[in-house]
């Protein structure tokens, strides 16, 4: 049995009494915080908001450098986790950037205690993120689901892409589009390991992304196709495209457009 048939099995198999006992201590936990309350304001406020607009989702892979990032200058855009060593190489800002690993948080908290872009971040991050009018925590589900209610919680899904997909429904973008998703890393490994990196990041857009012994965890390819297969399935269900617009890439599940074509159409 595959893996993910494996975690779909376990997803039909969930004692739901031990989610319901761990998602209310950790939602209680969150809930005492004023930054809990702050945040689900804002969130409030990004419900349905781009009802009926495109937006692309900017993902980290080494395809993004192949990107006409003059293509992207009338559309809204979630970039993700370092998305800003892209910075020195583009014009290319996102309309917001999101983020959910820790060990990522922690290497890129200058940048995110600087920009004024607006940034999703894990609530596990609060103590290390300075709270300002753009920034958003995001609380974490453990449960295996799409959340159309992210002011509540939301799932990782082993992949802050998955995030994004999930933030991007909520706020109401009716098509949606990745690019720079790869979904193939030189750097190989048991799924979500945590690992010392090298000199050099091949896996990414940026040699530094992931470079000179900082950690970070192994990806979960499998795991994040599942999550994949949820996003793809809840967005048809309610009308809405999820297209992948990556150049190349190993990424089979979403319907394959260029990026001119899904902007234009």
């Amino acid at each position: 049995m595959t893996k993910i048939n494996s975690l779909l099995d376990q997803q039909s198999t969930i004692n739901p009494y031990r989610y319901a006992t761990f998602e209310i201590f950790n939602r209680l936990k969150w809930d005492l915080t004023l930054e809990s309350w702050l945040s689900r304001k804002k969130l409030n406020g990004f419900k349905d908001k781009y009802k009926g607009e495109k937006a692309v989702i900017v993902c980290n892979g080494p395809s993004l450098l192949k990107t006409d990032f003059s293509l992207l200058g009338e559309v809204f855009t979630f970039g993700l986790n370092k998305i800003n060593l892209l910075f020195d190489k583009s014009n290319f800002r996102p309309s917001f950037i999101v983020a959910v690993n820790s060990f990522v948080i922690e290497q890129n908290s200058d940048f995110y205690n600087k920009t004024d872009i607006p940034l999703f971040l894990d609530s596990n991050s609060y103590n290390l993120i300075n709270s300002r009018s753009n920034i958003i925590f995001l609380h974490a589900s453990t449960q295996p689901k799409f959340s159309r209610n992210c002011s509540i919680s939301i799932y990782h899904g082993y992949t802050v892409t998955f995030v994004a997909m999930q933030l991007a429904f909520y706020m109401g973008f009716e098509s949606v589009a990745l690019i720079g998703c790869d979904h193939n890393f030189k750097t190989k490994g048991p799924a979500n390991m945590t690992v010392v990196s090298g000199e050099k990041d091949e896996s990414h857009f940026d040699s530094k992304y992931f470079a000179d012994g900082v950690k970070w965890q192994l990806p979960d390819l499998e795991g994040s196709e599942l999550a994949y297969r949820m996003a793809r399935d809840i967005y048809s269900a309610s009308g809405k495209t999820l297209v992948n617009c990556t150049e190349g890439g190993k990424l089979e599940i979403f319907p394959k457009l260029s990026l001119n074509q899904f902007l234009h159409q």
